[in-house]
């Protein structure tokens, strides 16, 4: 029988607190890919954009494809650095190896451009706009599959990486890669999570 206990904002905001980052992964999956597509999915239509111009676009990688584009950042980042830097990057970038998958997330400029011709007054705001939807949905994609149980980590190995992640998916010219979200099974724990004092982050004025 269904719960009778209504959803409210304690729901969504327990979801919240669960959502940590989760370096230790493994391929391990506790839910099928179905479903975490199915999730992705979801959240591409719901969530929110400005003026509804529904900019932003995803590529999920799953096994060899996840594999590969740790292949490409790896292969791009020994061009930077000294080699005991490329020793701890190699080491950072072994644990997103071994995860299970990865999302991409990117923003369609063409929609951005279009909305910046469409409406003058507004063009200098749509990239940030465009932005802020981008990351709405990073948060809810990172936030729902941890609530099915999996671990997630957010990455930005954009732009270095751009040119050869087009080329390896084919990737329209017109995707900006903006983040990359490493998911897979829980495989450690996550440390204590330090907060500044709310007092120094929240003003409220006419309660």
């Amino acid at each position: 029988m269904a719960s009778s206990t209504k959803p409210n904002a304690d729901t969504l905001l327990e979801l919240i607190k669960g959502r940590r980052s989760y370096y230790a992964l493994s391929k391990d999956l506790s839910i099928s890919k179905d479903r975490i597509q199915e999730i992705v999915k979801e959240a591409i239509l719901q969530v929110p954009s400005s003026f509804n111009s529904q900019s932003n676009r995803v590529i999920v990688l799953f096994g060899d494809e996840h594999d590969k584009f740790w292949s490409i950042v790896r292969e791009t980042l020994q061009a930077f650095g000294t080699p005991e830097t490329r020793e701890k990057t190699n080491s950072r970038l072994a644990m997103f190896d071994a995860s299970a998958g990865t999302i991409l997330f990117f923003e369609d400029q063409t929609v951005v451009e279009n909305f910046q011709s469409k409406f003058a007054i507004y063009a200098d705001r749509f990239p940030g706009w465009a932005q802020q939807s981008d990351a709405m949905l990073q948060f809810a994609l990172w936030t729902a599959l941890e609530a099915e149980g999996l671990g997630a980590n957010l990455q930005h190995y954009n732009p270095i990486v751009d040119d050869k992640v087009a080329a390896a998916w084919n990737v329209p010219s017109t995707w900006k890669l903006n983040a990359q979200l490493v998911f897979g099974g829980r495989a450690g724990e996550v440390g204590p999570k330090e907060q500044i004092p709310i007092e120094d982050r929240l003003k409220v004025y006419g309660a």
